[in-house]
């Protein structure tokens, strides 16, 4: 089962389309599936530094001292 898709008209400066096209000609891929994985990879890093950022809000920086101090076993 397909899943849904909407299309957006985009535009690019000639440079980055004909890098686009090349790339996606090399991986054997359609320039549209290369477009829709870059942005994918995007936000997906977008939204990995928001998550660890929100982390570090919660972050707990005296504990992570005093466990850092800590003497690990001796071998």
């Amino acid at each position: 089962m397909k899943k849904p898709q909407s299309t957006y008209p985009l535009r690019l400066p000639v440079s980055i389309k004909a890098e686009v096209e090349r790339r996606a000609k090399a991986d054997g891929i359609s320039i549209n599936q290369f477009v829709a994985t870059a942005v994918a990879e995007m936000l997906a890093a977008k939204n990995t530094a928001v998550f660890f950022a929100e982390r570090r809000e919660k972050a707990d920086f005296t504990a992570f001292d005093r466990i850092m101090r800590r003497e690990g076993p001796v071998g």
